[in-house]
């Protein structure tokens, strides 16, 4: 498993199994198979209501705790200091943790403007040693400015939407050179970018699958990557992609593919929830 090295020096597995809509009774099982393939980094969220199920397969694995690299995500409903601090000791319970390796605040729901408290709360987390890393979603340069400025504190990562389609090179400019590490959300476009004839031509040179190509250009571009399946065939296909590298050629044909209206997801700007 290659690995990602933060600004505090911290590592985290640049490959990792996400469990965006993926209900919490199936949680248990897919995070264990998860586990039995090889993955060591999962990614929840207070909103994906699979906390609890999460918890549930790693008390089941017996991996150490070591090994693991867990993310969770403080929901828009949770923001503000005390908000975020309780919300916080509810994700541990059901996580069955003393300690979190990533916190990030989900969106910064710019209208309910406080994103800055409750990066404020992160940050007291951080000092408690009750999580070792602290970072943001779906954050905008204005919005990652602001928290910066206000508090001094540089998120380790900024997990945004990004795919051949919609490539987010300005954010990622952005990123680089404040030493922010970027993790793509809905990696594959939400099957959208599989079905593109460029990325089949390059899976059928590389002899691999769409979705393996796809997530070996994420890698590629020194981004941290987190499909999602509850598929234990697409599991085990999403994790084997450290076999074979993009050549340059491969790379620039999937530039192209960057789409000015790519987005799929909500804008984090407009968004309303």
């Amino acid at each position: 498993m290659q690995t990602i090295t933060f600004h505090n020096n911290n590592t985290m597995p640049q490959l990792g199994f996400g469990l965006w809509q993926v209900p919490d009774d199936e949680a248990v099982k897919a995070v264990s198979e998860a586990f039995k393939v090889g993955y060591r980094s999962i990614d929840s969220a207070q909103i994906y209501q699979n906390e609890s199920g999460l918890g549930e397969a790693i008390k089941r694995s017996h991996i150490t705790r070591d090994e693991l690299f867990i993310t969770t995500k403080v929901w828009n409903e949770q923001h503000g200091y005390d908000s975020a601090l309780r919300s916080f000791d509810e994700s541990m319970k059901k996580l069955g943790l003393e300690r979190l390796d990533l916190l990030l605040i989900h969106w910064p729901a710019p209208k309910k403007n406080l994103y800055v408290d409750t990066w404020k709360a992160l940050i007291q987390l951080q000092k408690e040693k009750r999580v070792t890393n602290i970072g943001v979603s779906n954050f905008t340069p204005t919005c990652l400015d602001r928290i910066i400025d206000a508090t001094g504190v540089v998120p380790v990562l900024n997990q945004i939407e990004l795919h051949p389609h919609f490539q987010q090179k300005e954010l990622r400019a952005y990123h680089a050179k404040h030493k922010i590490k970027t993790e793509s959300w809905s990696p594959l476009g939400r099957g959208q970018v599989i079905q593109d004839p460029v990325i089949g031509q390059i899976a059928a040179k590389h002899k691999k699958t769409p979705a393996q190509v796809i997530l070996r250009w994420h890698l590629d571009n020194g981004l941290i990557v987190i499909p999602k399946s509850v598929t234990p065939s697409r599991i085990a296909e999403n994790f084997h992609v450290f076999d074979f590298k993009l050549d340059d050629a491969d790379l620039k044909a999937i530039e192209k593919l960057d789409q000015v209206n790519g987005r799929i997801g909500p804008d984090p700007d407009t968004a309303t929830f």
